[in-house]
């Protein structure tokens, strides 16, 4: 099969959701709380699975022509009108959210209508069931905006999962997903770039704050290099070689790759709340985003390896643990040591995995 590419429609509709990130992470600002948590999860979910939508149908299909560009760019017009919504999804502008949702959802079923079958796979539910229950949903109050809401999310997780069988003929270029998922997960961690330099970007940057600035960096770039320098081509190959690249795509990058891109937004958001007082003690909130997101980081790939290979991450697995046991510990220190603390431990575990890729490959192994 000839290498499927990105093409520049795709790029530029990823711009759309570069805002969308970025609103999903002001739901988290100030207000830290599992139920705000829920809340932005619940959000993310549609906006997340509308990327996902249309990111597949441009993998099995050539989408480089007129018609197939104007579809992007219209799911992308609706993956913008959901994230001019996200700051009042839960207010007056629920109806916008679910609208939008739906027509994207529509648009993306009408670029496949031509398929056998499609309606009955995930963009029949998206377009059918999904969609009307975003809708409906924005029309109701707390707490049912949420109940629906999540339903409808569920339903577009599990759909995958439910149709797996005729999945199973779909002819997915191997290629083209890691690349994609891996450029989203980029727009995550641009996210931690502005977490970082937005919130002392207009004050006076003392040497606190730039040390801050200095670690909150430092550990951004390690979250880069757990993925593009170890995992990222481990995961195309293993799609590569996958005995079913369906249920491959599926478990590593449609829910793995959900839990890794909301867990750098997390983190993302913990840096806008620390940089500018580093001598102020975090609280468990704040601390929650930083350790707790990169804590479910590394433990998402301790899924993906799990999924890929058979095998666990013990390093990570063990990182992990590492960060939730000093999440308590943590709470009344100052800022700056707790982020100077996540720093050593994620450039611990990258030194420590490239010294044993390393002697794997000198083992020839």
């Amino acid at each position: 099969m000839e290498e499927k590419r990105v093409t520049w429609a795709e790029l530029y509709f990823d711009l759309v959701f570069v805002f969308a990130v970025t609103q999903v992470s002001q739901l988290l600002h100030h207000h830290h709380d599992w139920t705000r948590a829920g809340r932005a999860l619940i959000a993310f979910v549609p906006v997340y699975w509308c990327w996902v939508g249309t990111t597949v149908q441009a993998n099995i299909r050539d989408v480089d022509n007129a018609r197939d560009r104007i579809g992007i760019f219209a799911v992308g017009l609706g993956g913008l009108f959901m994230a001019l919504a996200l700051p009042g999804a839960y207010g007056g502008r629920g109806v916008l959210f679910g609208a939008a949702y739906w027509a994207a959802r529509l648009v993306l079923l009408g670029m496949l209508i031509r398929l056998r079958g499609v309606w009955n796979g995930p963009y029949g539910v998206g377009a059918l069931a999904s969609g009307p229950l975003l809708l409906a949903g924005g029309l109701l109050e707390s707490p049912w905006r949420e109940a629906m809401w999540a339903t409808a999310a569920l339903l577009d997780l599990s759909a995958p999962l439910l149709f797996r069988r005729r999945l199973a003929a779909v002819d997915y270029h191997p290629g083209h997903l890691p690349e994609r998922f891996g450029l989203f997960l980029l727009v995550a961690l641009g996210e931690s770039i502005v977490g970082i330099g937005g919130p002392v970007a207009g004050s006076d940057l003392h040497g606190a704050q730039l040390v801050s600035v200095a670690l909150a960096f430092v550990i951004s770039c390690a979250l880069w290099w757990l993925y593009y320098g170890f995992a990222a081509d481990a995961m195309r190959y293993a799609v590569e070689t996958a005995g079913s690249r369906r249920d491959m795509i599926r478990r590593v990058f449609q829910y793995g790759h959900l839990a890794l891109i909301g867990s750098v937004i997390a983190v993302a958001v913990g840096f806008g709340e620390t940089v500018a007082e580093p001598h102020a003690a975090l609280g468990a909130g704040t601390l929650g985003l930083l350790y707790g997101g990169s804590a479910l980081y590394l433990l998402s790939f301790g899924y993906t390896r799990w999924m890929m290979f058979g095998k666990l991450s013990p390093t990570r697995l063990a990182a992990a643990g590492t960060l939730l046991v000093l999440l308590p510990l943590t709470v009344r220190l100052p800022a700056l040591v707790a982020l100077a603390g996540l720093a050593v431990l994620m450039v611990g575990l990258n030194v420590w995995e490239g010294v044993r890729v390393a002697r794997a490959v000198s083992a020839g192994v």
